[in-house]
């Protein structure tokens, strides 16, 4: 039922070489290095990694031990809510020290890794919003989460000056869970059925967003001259897709060829919860 999205991406055996880079990159931190500003409005880089903590926190509670207590207010959309409890958590959790918070981030992402490592990949779980409201496979989420982690984990380095995971072992597949919302992206551009529109990022390959008889659908490759062609280089990709850089931006450091409307509506493209 989910073959629209792609085919299966599996990231289990990259959690636990995430975590033991971030907290490695955490403890090396000077004082000036824990209060400098990121990209995310408002937050320092203890904060961002705060956040961190608390989407372990999130994650083992909800899906590991099944204990769910907080909800949309009456009328609150979902990325308000979204913004709300993480702003919530990162405020009550600024009392925290860094030695304090690194040792939480040990003991909690470890057992995240864990986790990863019993589910059932196939099985359906909840939603991944950004790839669409359905009911999506367990190996997105899992993608979902580690992608997340890895964007955290580049713009603390970025705040810090200190390189990130950027060989091709982790962004490559970042940038195929990130692409899975391209169908999505797509759902309300008019095109006749088998309309190719074909994202290739620099240095790993394309991902082929087709129109299908009932929606857009997604694929590695196809052969043939797509009616739209994207290129974009792999650090403007990341970046689009979690609003470092604005689809504007995007559109003019891109070479799009043929229907260039379609490759404007591709590249509205977005990877995380976003209330745009």
């Amino acid at each position: 039922m989910s073959a629209w999205l792609g085919p299966p991406i599996d990231v289990r055996a990259l959690f636990a070489g995430q975590q033991a880079a971030f907290i490695d990159l955490l403890r090396d931190f000077t004082a000036d290095e824990w209060t400098r500003p990121t990209v995310c409005p408002g937050w320092d880089v203890k904060d961002v990694a705060t956040h961190v903590l608390g989407d372990h926190v999130g994650r083992l509670s909800m899906l590991r031990d099944r204990f769910v207590t907080l909800q949309p207010r009456e009328d609150e959309p979902f990325p308000e809510f979204i913004d709300r409890i993480n702003d919530e958590w990162v405020t009550d959790a600024r009392r925290l020290s860094p030695i304090l918070l690194v040792d939480l981030l040990s003991s909690v992402g470890d057992q995240v890794v864990e986790f990863w490592q019993t589910v059932d990949m196939d099985a359906v779980g909840g939603s991944v919003s950004w790839a669409g409201p359905d009911s999506h496979p367990v190996w997105l989420d899992a993608a979902r989460d580690f992608s997340e982690y890895w964007t955290h984990h580049q713009q603390i380095c970025d705040a810090t000056g200190r390189p990130g995971l950027t060989e091709p072992r982790y962004l490559e597949p970042v940038l195929d869970t990130f692409m899975r919302a391209l169908p999505h992206t797509m759902r309300d551009i008019p095109a006749p059925e088998g309309t190719v529109v074909q994202m290739v990022i620099t240095g790993f390959g394309g991902w082929a967003c087709v129109r299908g008889g009932e929606r857009w659908e997604l694929r590695r490759e196809t052969g043939g001259t797509p009616d739209a062609l994207i290129e974009i280089d792999s650090d403007k990709a990341w970046r689009l897709c979690t609003r470092g850089i604005t689809p504007a931006r995007a559109i003019e450091r891109s070479r799009i060829e043929g229907d260039r409307a379609l490759g404007e509506a591709a590249l509205q493209i977005v990877s995380i919860i976003h209330p745009g």
